[in-house]
């Protein structure tokens, strides 16, 4: 097949720069355009500098409407205010790195009806899609440690979770508890129990589990380390220990990234890459779930790479065979 020609808004970001790190060495790729009005005229690598030596293009302010697929990588409400704006061509998928379209009730827009891009949940759906609500980063570890459960029916009783991100899952843009003195050596919450991304979680359990009434009771943390996602799932299961894991590994048995671990996790394994490792513990009546990823990979650029190349029919490990920053 012909080469994809890709388009990118929002370009200065991390999950930008994880893009096009992705997409020059992407066998069936080509980048087109990469949109920033702040930065219009300046080298790309002057920004994301590991890409020094890797590509001599510049920031433009002007959009090609004929690209084959658009990637929107803007702030969180930013995507729909863009796509008001600007008009593209019939034939162009768009992916969303936002949360915009995300939900059933804001799915549809100008027309274009916007897919849940989680691979493992709707590989079918994405593959006809030509429009992507990619999921979120929390939300990618926390469904994929709760899917196989949803879809046996066999969450009954509230669900307890404590993840923990990276740094960069706050994105570029400076706050107090982005700061390096703050974040150094340094460990907090935010948004208990309200996070923005509990709508797509029960939105997912509930898809599988339609009788699904319980709480999903999310405590997100900020780490002390610039990118991964570490979260701790548990909640009651009367199976037996191998009965979970049977049941886990069946459900991913297709799945390319996300795997059955019969060790302890540490993120480490996952940092660089587009998998999703999972975990299980049995403690009396309590499953415990550990689900770890990349924010920025599985959590993001990887996982909307991975929906790229199931839109265009391609293998869906196409351009992912990232090694682990492992030491």
């Amino acid at each position: 097949m012909k080469n994809i020609k890709v388009g990118i808004i929002g370009g200065a970001g991390y999950t930008a720069g994880e893009l096009i790190r992705l997409l020059i060495n992407h066998p069936n790729a080509e980048l087109d355009f990469v949109y920033s009005t702040s930065n219009a005229g300046n080298k790309i690598s002057n920004i994301h500098q590991d890409l020094m030596g890797d590509l001599d293009v510049k920031f433009t302010d002007t959009v090609n409407p004929n690209v084959d697929v658009l990637f929107l990588c803007l702030g969180h409400g930013n995507s729909v205010k863009f796509l008001s704006a600007n008009t593209f061509s019939a034939t162009t998928k768009i992916i969303d790195l936002g949360n915009d379209f995300r939900l059933e009730k804001d799915k549809v827009f100008n027309g274009k009806t916007f897919v849940y891009g989680l691979p493992e949940l709707q590989r079918d759906a994405v593959k006809k899609a030509d429009y992507i609500a990619n999921p979120g980063c929390f939300a990618t570890a926390i469904q994929l440690a709760l899917l196989p459960l949803a879809e046996k029916g066999l969450l009954h009783n509230d669900v307890h979770i404590n993840a923990v991100t990276g740094a960069t899952g706050a994105g570029t843009s400076l706050s107090e508890t982005s700061h390096f003195p703050w974040r150094d050596n340094n460990f907090s919450y935010y948004k208990p129990f309200t996070h923005q991304h509990l709508g797509e979680i029960n939105q997912s359990v509930k898809q599988l589990q339609n009788g699904f009434t319980s709480e999903i009771l999310f405590m997100p943390n900020r780490g002390n380390f610039s990118r991964g996602i570490f979260a701790t799932v548990y909640t009651n299961f009367e199976g037996t220990l191998e009965g979970a894991k049977a049941l886990f590994e069946a459900f991913y048995k297709d799945a390319k990234f996300t795997f059955v671990s019969d060790e302890v996790l540490h993120l480490k394994q996952v940092v660089n890459t587009n998998k999703c490792l999972i975990h299980l513990h049995k403690h009396n009546n309590k499953l415990l779930v550990t689900s770890i990823i990349d924010n920025l990979l599985k959590g993001a650029s990887g996982q909307a790479i991975q929906n790229m190349n199931l839109m265009f029919g391609l293998e869906e490990t196409t351009g992912l065979q990232l090694k682990a920053t492992y030491f």
